[in-house]
């Protein structure tokens, strides 16, 4: 098992007096490949890293990573991991290059003026490095911790909301990282609030809830678990309720709502709805139709549907 995987969890748990933040966390990781850890505010995806990554001591339960064991062997597992969190851990007052080197002679890797080189090539920070990285925007802060989480080249790297608060471009610098860190065969352990990012990058995800593991699967399994969804875009407002009416019967979902674009859809796990019928339901209930269609699911639905939540995925 521990050649199979590099991050196996059974039954961690963790409490903060009266927070049960983790009831038996179960979680196993492919050696090579990308995790994504998905949940709502307050599910436990943060303190699942922080145990996993030796921060904090689990209350019960048991963790091996990168083959080592979680409490037994910390020092072991410290060695073999690196970690990025949710806020940028470089020191402004320094340049990049001296932050890089900081970070190497920390982790007595040999040639520290050397690593931090070509780590600040990869990354795209070369012509900035001698700049502070108060100087830098978030971007290139997020770019520069991630570099100084690879200084010693682990096995398992642990990324906590990577992106958050990046621009489109700048968020994509670093799915590009994450792509080429898998190539490299480094396996990616990445909690985000982005469903979109978890799309793109991840082999696997699964989905927290309430400090354990509600579902998990590729992101095409856990499409299939929740069907096909509906959309309908009426002529006006005042139709949205009628044809909220109508894919509620069809689906037996909550219908979700767009009043910009007077659309709204709903999720079926009914194989036998097509588009005829659902046309012809619709328009025997007079709703003024402009448009209808039956699609894939995205990752946002299957959140909602598979963790019961109507709030914001975070």
């Amino acid at each position: 098992m521990t050649t199979t995987y590099a991050v196996l969890s059974e039954g961690l748990e963790k409490r903060f007096g009266a927070v049960h933040a983790l009831r038996g966390l179960d979680l196993a990781v492919a050696r090579g490949t990308v995790c994504g850890v998905l949940g709502p505010n307050g599910a436990g995806k943060t303190t699942a890293v922080r145990l996993l990554t030796t921060l904090l001591r689990p209350d019960a339960g048991s963790a091996r990573i990168a083959g080592h064991d979680l409490v037994r062997e910390a020092s072991a597992v410290r060695r073999r991991i690196g970690v990025t969190g949710q806020y940028a851990s470089v020191d402004g007052d320094l340049t990049g290059r001296q932050n890089l080197r900081l970070f190497a002679r920390l982790h007595r890797v040999r040639g520290p003026a050397e690593r931090a080189g070509e780590l600040l090539d990869r990354f795209g920070l070369t012509e900035a490095a001698d700049r502070a990285a108060s100087t830098y925007s978030g971007g290139m802060r997020r770019r520069l911790d991630l570099a100084a989480s690879l200084i010693r080249r682990p096995e398992v790297l642990f990324l906590d909301e990577p992106t958050t608060g990046l621009d489109p471009a700048s968020r994509n610098q670093i799915w590009d990282a994450v792509r080429d860190l898998k190539r490299e065969g480094t396996t990616v352990l990445l909690t985000t609030q982005y469903l979109e990012e978890a799309d793109q990058l991840a082999d696997d995800i699964a989905l927290v809830d309430r400090g354990r593991v509600a579902h998990s699967g590729s992101p095409s399994q856990l499409k299939a678990l929740v069907g096909t969804y509906a959309e309908v875009v009426v002529a006006h407002a005042d139709a949205l309720a009628k044809a909220a009416g109508v894919l509620d019967r069809l689906t037996g979902a909550e219908p979700s709502f767009d009043h910009e674009r007077n659309t709204v859809g709903a999720v079926s796990g009914d194989p036998t709805l097509t588009l005829p019928r659902l046309v012809r339901e619709l328009d025997a209930a007079g709703v003024p139709l402009l448009d209808a269609s039956l699609r894939p699911p995205t990752l946002d639905d299957v959140f909602l549907r598979l963790t019961d939540r109507k709030e914001q995925a975070a």
